[in-house]
């Protein structure tokens, strides 16, 4: 598998790894659809922006 294959493997797992992340916080409904749609609309810039701002997981 050459580098691009692999990144594009590792960006595929980060981004529904967020995207459950996300559904799992206590966030409301529209902002789960905003960083929802943003990650899949811009998957590296929008994971980016997720890690530094997006939503935390709620706590049980």
């Amino acid at each position: 598998m050459e580098f691009g294959g692999l990144f594009g493997l590792l960006l595929l797992a980060a981004n529904i790894w967020a995207i459950l992340s996300t559904v799992q916080s206590r966030s409301s409904t529209g902002a789960k659809i905003i960083w929802t749609a943003v990650i899949l609309i811009f998957p590296v810039l929008g994971f980016i922006a997720w890690l530094l701002l997006g939503p935390k997981k709620s706590e049980h």
